[in-house]
C-alpha cells in the first residue's frame, strides 16, 4: 500500500520504488506501525495471474472497503464504489490478461462537521465509545476472484412466510447476471447443519433475461426444524446450496446457512414462532475498532458471554459488523436488532447514498435468522459531543428530539420504506430513541440516561416520567453509566498510580467522561486505582439494576424488551461496557447476570433517600421467564444500620411459565435511625440461588432540606 497526496488515475510507481508499505489483506492501514495516525488517500496494488481457461466469466469481488474505493485493472477504471460494508462485484472477464495489475484507490476522509456528516459509517466516524484518534480506512474484508459459467448467481434471498405442522413455505428471490436470455433450473440442496434430519433436494425452473435479472418463487421444506433463540429452544440451522443449471451444466452456485423462523412485535411485545417472550440483552459495539482483526473465535466468545448473562438479544449498535458476528449469532441462538450505520445527524446530501446502502444492507444480511429487527438510525438528534453539557447544547438537543427534524422525518422515513419493500418478514423501526408523547408522537424504542447525563437528571426523575408516560417503557434500548475496567486490564492503558492518570488522554482515546462522572461521585478523591475501579463498577451495577428491576416488574405491561448500553469495548476504554476490550467481565457483568436471571425476585424502593421517621413500603416481586413452571422459595429480610434484623418473611410458591411480575408480599418499615438499612432477598429454585441486597438510605430531615 502507498499513502499519496492525491490519486492519479491508477498510474503509480512500480512496487520496487520507495514509498510502498507491504501489507496483507484484509487489514486497515492504521494497523501498520508507520501509519498509526494516517487519514489521507491510500493506494493498494497487487499482481495476479489470469483466470483458468475453463472459466467463461470472471468477477472481481471487493467484500468490504472503508469507505470510497475505485479499482483499476490493467489501467481500466472499474468505477467508484461508496460504502464500507457492501460488496462491490465487477465482471472483469474482458480485461484479463496472462498477468494482471490491480490497483485500488481508497479514501476514508474524516468527518469534521459532526452534525452534518456525509459518510455512512455510523459509530466509526462519530461516537463517544471509540478512540477519537482512529480512522477505519482500509480493505477490511477479503478480495476475491469468482469464476462462473454464462449465468452468475448474484444473490439468493430466503424468507419464511408460513410454518405448518408438516412443512414450511419459504419464498425465494434470486438475482442473476447472464450473458444472454435463457431457461434455467435452480437445484436446491437443503441439509441439516446442527441437528439430525433428512437432506431435501428440490428444483425450481426459471426464465432468465440477459443482464441483471430477478426471479422469485416458493419452496416447500418438509418436516421443518425451527430456529429458536437459545432460551426458547434450539437454533436449528440448514445449510442451503442453490445451484443454477443451464442446458444441463452447472453455471454457478452459492451456499449459506438459513434458519426457519418467524418473528413479530405485537405492540412491542416480541413473539418468536408464535411464542411470547421478554427480550433481554445489550447494545453490541463493533467487535473491534479494527474490524479486519475480528475472528470467528472472538465472536463465538461474545455470544457465549451473552448467553451466560441470560441475554437473548444484542443490538448491533449503529454499524454493520463483521460477517463472523452474524454467523456466531445464528449458531448460538442470539437474536439481533440490526441498526443501519447512521449515528446522530447527517447532511441532506446523504439521502441518495443512504437509500442505496440500506437496500444493500438488507440484501447482504437477509438470510441470517438471528436478525429480527431493522432500525434505520440511532438517535436522529443533535449531538456534537455527548460530554458537552452547556445549556445551549441541551436546548438544541431538546428541539431536535421533540421538533421537526429532517434526519428523522425525511431521511429515516425514506429508508424505512425501502426496507419494508425489501423485507416483509422482519420488523422495522424508523429511528431508535423516539419518545411516546400523547397526542403528539407514538414513539419507538426509548433511551434513558437518568443517573448519568445532566440533560436527563436523577433517577428519581425517571420514575416520575414513566408514571406519567408508561408507553416509554415498552422497549428500552439504552441506559447505563461508565466504569473503569478491572485492574489488570486498566493498567494496560493507564498509570497504576491514580494520582498520575493522564485524564486528557483517557478522554481523547479511551472514552472517559470525567466531568459527568463527577456529578455522581467524587472520583478524584479515590486513594488508589483499585478503589476507583470498585466505586465506578458498583455505581454502574446500581444504575443497571435500577432500570432492569423496574422494567422487569412491568413485563408485558407494557415492557417487551430491556437492552442496556453496552456489552463490550471495541478498544481499551473507560466506558459503559460491562465487558472490557480483552473480554474480561466487570463486576457490572455479574450484576446484570443476576438481574437478568430467568426466575427473579426483587423489590422497588425510591431512588432518593428517605427522611427519618417516614414509612417506607417494601414490596416483594417474583418473575419467571422460563418456558416451564417452577417452584421457588423466596426470603425477604430487613436489617437496620446496626445489622439488627427487623423483619423476615419466607414464601414458597409455584410460579407459572413465562409469568409476569406478581407481588408476593409487602412489608412496611418506619425508620428510627439514620444510616443505611439493608433489604436482603434470597431466591432458591431448581437452578440455584439468587442473593442480592438493596440499600435503603435514611437521612435526617435537615439533610433532606
Amino acid at each position: 500500500m502507498r499513502p499519496v497526496h492525491r490519486f492519479t488515475q491508477g498510474d503509480y510507481p512500480a512496487p520496487a520504488v520507495p514509498g510502498w508499505f507491504p501489507t496483507s489483506i484484509p487489514s486497515q492501514w492504521q494497523s501498520h506501525p508507520d501509519l498509526a495516525r494516517y487519514v489521507g488517500p491510500m493506494v493498494y496494488r497487487t499482481v495476479f495471474a489470469g483466470a483458468a481457461d475453463s472459466a467463461e466469466r470472471t468477477f472481481l469481488r471487493l467484500n468490504g472497503v472503508f469507505y470510497y474505493c475505485r479499482p483499476w485493472l490493467n489501467g481500466v477504471d472499474l468505477g467508484l464504489h461508496e460504502g464500507y460494508f457492501s460488496p462491490h462485484t465487477i465482471d472483469i472477464s474482458r480485461f484479463l490478461t496472462a498477468q494482471n495489475d490491480l490497483v485500488l484507490e481508497v479514501r476514508c476522509p474524516e468527518e469534521h462537521d459532526k452534525i452534518d456528516k456525509r459518510l455512512i459509517t455510523g459509530v466509526f466516524s462519530h461516537w463517544d465509545s471509540l478512540d477519537k484518534t482512529t480512522n477505519p480506512g482500509g480493505v477490511w474484508l477479503p478480495v476475491e476472484l469468482i469464476q462462473t459459467g454464462p449465468v452468475h448467481l448474484v444473490q439468493v434471498l430466503l424468507g419464511t412466510t408460513r410454518i405448518g405442522t408438516d412443512h414450511a413455505d419459504v419464498r425465494y428471490r434470486i438475482t442473476t447476471d447472464a450473458l444472454r436470455a435463457t431457461d434455467a433450473v435452480i437445484l436446491w440442496r437443503i441439509a441439516p447443519k446442527n441437528f439430525g434430519g433428512k437432506i431435501h433436494q428440490l428444483e425450481s425452473r426459471i426464465t432468465i433475461a440477459a443482464g441483471q435479472h430477478e426471479a422469485s418463487g416458493m419452496v416447500r421444506i418438509p418436516d421443518p426444524e425451527l430456529w429458536w433463540s437459545h432460551d426458547l429452544g434450539h437454533p436449528a440451522l440448514y445449510e442451503i446450496t442453490a445451484t443454477i443449471v443451464v442446458r444441463g451444466v452447472a453455471s454457478d452456485s452459492v451456499t449459506f446457512d438459513y434458519g426457519i423462523r418467524m418473528f413479530e412485535f405485537r405492540n412491542w411485545i416480541p413473539y418468536l414462532n408464535g411464542k411470547r417472550f421478554l427480550m433481554k440483552g445489550n447494545n453490541y459495539p463493533p467487535t473491534d475498532t479494527r474490524l479486519a482483526t475480528v475472528t470467528a473465535e472472538r465472536c463465538a466468545t461474545d455470544m457465549q458471554l451473552a448467553r451466560e448473562c441470560h441475554m437473548n438479544v444484542l443490538r448491533v449498535h449503529a454499524h454493520v459488523g463483521h460477517p463472523a458476528l452474524y454467523a456466531a449469532a445464528d449458531a448460538h441462538g442470539v437474536l439481533l436488532w440490526q441498526d443501519f450505520p447512521l449515528q446522530w445527524l447527517y447532511a441532506r446530501t446523504v439521502l441518495g447514498p443512504a437509500v442505496r446502502q440500506v437496500r444493500q444492507m438488507v440484501r447482504l444480511l437477509h438470510n441470517h435468522p438471528s436478525i429480527v429487527v431493522w432500525c434505520m438510525h440511532n438517535e436522529a438528534v443533535y449531538v456534537a459531543d455527548t460530554s458537552d453539557e452547556r445549556l445551549v447544547s441541551k436546548l438544541r438537543t431538546y428541539l431536535s428530539v421533540f421538533g421537526w427534524n429532517w434526519n428523522r422525518n425525511v431521511l429515516d422515513v425514506a429508508l424505512q420504506q425501502v426496507v419494508n419493500s425489501e423485507d416483509e418478514q422482519r420488523q422495522s423501526v424508523r429511528s431508535s430513541g423516539e419518545y411516546a408523547v400523547p397526542l403528539l408522537a407514538r414513539g419507538t424504542d426509548t433511551h434513558f440516561y437518568y443517573g448519568w447525563y445532566g440533560i436527563y437528571g436523577k433517577l428519581s426523575a425517571w420514575e416520575q416520567i414513566i408514571a406519567r408516560f408508561p408507553n416509554n417503557t415498552r422497549f428500552v434500548t439504552e441506559f447505563g453509566a461508565q466504569s473503569f475496567p478491572n485492574y489488570e486490564s486498566a493498567v494496560r492503558f493507564m498509570d497504576a498510580d491514580v494520582r498520575r492518570l493522564d485524564v486528557a488522554r483517557l478522554v481523547q482515546q479511551h472514552s472517559f467522561q470525567p466531568d459527568i462522572l463527577a456529578h455522581w461521585m467524587d472520583w478524584r478523591s479515590a486513594p488508589d486505582l483499585r478503589t476507583l475501579i470498585t466505586m465506578t463498577q458498583e455505581y454502574q451495577s446500581e444504575i443497571n439494576r435500577f432500570y432492569v428491576d423496574r422494567l422487569r416488574v412491568r413485563k408485558y405491561r407494557p415492557t417487551g424488551g430491556i437492552v442496556p448500553f453496552m456489552f463490550s469495548d471495541a478498544n481499551p476504554a473507560v466506558s459503559w461496557a460491562i465487558i472490557d476490550y480483552w473480554r474480561v467481565p466487570k463486576a457490572s457483568y455479574y450484576a446484570l447476570q443476576r438481574a437478568f436471571r430467568p426466575t427473579y425476585a426483587c423489590t422497588i424502593l425510591a431512588a432518593s433517600p428517605s427522611p427519618i421517621g417516614q414509612t417506607v413500603d417494601v414490596p416483594l416481586y417474583v418473575i419467571n421467564d422460563l418456558r416451564e413452571a417452577i417452584a421457588v422459595t423466596v426470603t425477604l429480610t430487613i436489617r437496620d444500620p446496626d445489622g439488627t434484623t427487623l423483619a423476615e418473611v419466607v414464601h414458597q410458591r409455584h410460579v407459572p411459565a413465562d409469568a409476569m411480575a406478581f407481588q408476593l408480599d409487602e412489608l412496611r418499615l418506619t425508620s428510627t435511625m439514620t444510616g443505611t438499612y439493608r433489604i436482603a432477598i434470597v431466591l432458591r429454585d431448581a437452578n440455584g440461588v439468587l442473593e442480592q441486597t438493596y440499600p435503603l438510605r435514611v437521612v435526617s430531615a435537615a439533610t433532606m432540606q
